[in-house]
């Protein structure tokens, strides 16, 4: 089922008074991003403050009461929220990817949707989709779902799973024990019996985003509780768009977040240069050539990494088959973009910016932790030449 009406003026006006709260929640994520990346505590407080700021739920499809965010509202309040506190936008980008999603294919059982979206208004209600399996991936999960005749049992590890600790619902992948397995996406909620956290991040960037392992045995998940269920290369030609579609959220969601914390890098950056007088100087370093040339190489990258997301953004919701394409393409520069323009903000600062008393050096941080949720260079590189060969020659 697939959301075709066009907006109207109030779903607009919900829309806007979220995105106006933005600075405010911004500005609370800021104030405590050091505090719980220090300590890699979960930032509870930030996801509040997202949720009561009416952003946790923008993508919430009209259809089930939301605002039904489009794709470009969900990568500016995640570029915002980015700036704040990189792991509060993670967390909350998965979310809204999931709501999305539900908006675009109803995959949900209507009742397990209601009930999440009833749990979403008396607080955060968070949901991640789980995939990431220990040793990598391989051709198919290596989480199991057993029928006993009257629900399936999952067990299995997931890893980085974002938001672990405190997820309402989880969409873990896993295959059927089946003579023909099939695979699909089972709905757990977080606090089902046989499900256990083991705390295992321990990682360089996204300190609070709490992406444990998730034990999974003999976790028990009712029949409407496994959503499209699929033999791998059967898929329909519609459930490959959808698919791709999926993937083109996630690629530019995320991206968002990145130049997010970019954006802070360089907001940071401007007031050094604008305040640091070296004793061999009489006037700030903002009035040499060789910064302002720096700087003005950082913002120009960036500004190019953000029309990219933003014009895909608005071509996605266009539904431009050409603009979903290209999303693999745009995470990869986006984040060669990103990560470059971090390090040479580091590499302008000097000491100051390695010297954990400043945020530059959990921006850089932030940024290459970031690149856990998207594939490997060369994996995006190949497809992407793959797509090249088969395109046939004008």
């Amino acid at each position: 089922m697939t959301q075709t009406a066009g907006p109207t003026a109030e779903d607009r006006t919900a829309v806007t008074e979220a995105l106006g709260r933005l600075p405010r929640v911004v500005d609370l994520l800021a104030a405590r991003a050091e505090e719980h990346d220090r300590d890699g505590t979960f930032p509870y407080q930030g996801i509040e403050a997202v949720h009561e700021a009416g952003l946790l739920t923008l993508t919430v499809g009209r259809r089930f009461g939301g605002p039904g965010g489009t794709l470009l509202d969900t990568v500016r309040v995640l570029a915002q929220l980015g700036r704040g506190d990189a792991s509060v936008a993670v967390l909350t980008a998965f979310t809204l990817l999931q709501h999305a999603e539900q908006a675009r294919t109803g995959a949900w059982p209507t009742a397990g949707y209601r009930r999440f979206l009833t749990e979403s208004r008396r607080g955060p209600a968070l949901v991640n989709t789980l995939r990431a399996e220990p040793g990598g991936a391989g051709p198919l999960p290596a989480t199991v779902a057993r029928w006993d005749g009257g629900a399936w049992l999952l067990t299995g590890r997931k890893s980085d799973c974002a938001g672990a600790e405190a997820l309402a619902w989880m969409a873990v992948w896993a295959r059927t024990e089946e003579e023909v397995p099939r695979v699909g996406a089972f709905l757990v909620r977080g606090d089902s019996e046989g499900v256990e956290i083991d705390p295992t991040w321990d990682q360089l960037g996204l300190r609070a985003s709490a992406g444990h392992d998730v034990v999974l045995d003999g976790v028990r998940v009712a029949p409407e509780g496994a959503l499209r269920l699929t033999v791998p290369g059967a898929a329909s030609a519609a459930e490959q768009a959808a698919d791709g579609t999926t993937r083109a959220w996630h690629d530019l969601a995320l991206c968002a977040v990145q130049l997010g914390v970019a954006r802070a890098a360089q907001e940071w950056l401007v007031r050094f240069l604008q305040q640091r007088t070296p004793a061999n100087l009489t006037e700030p370093l903002a009035t040499l050539p060789r910064y302002r040339t720096a700087l003005g190489e950082i913002a120009a990258a960036l500004i190019g990494a953000e029309e990219l997301v933003h014009g895909l953004a608005a071509g996605i919701d266009r539904n431009e088959p050409e603009a979903v394409a290209r999303t693999g393409a745009a995470q990869l520069l986006v984040n060669r973009a990103v990560t470059t323009a971090v390090q040479q903000a580091v590499s302008l600062t000097g000491n100051p910016g390695l010297s954990r008393r400043h945020p530059l050096e959990r921006y850089l941080r932030d940024v290459l932790g970031g690149r856990t949720y998207f594939p490997a260079d060369e994996l995006v590189l190949d497809a992407i030449g793959r797509a090249a060969l088969d395109r046939p020659a004008r």
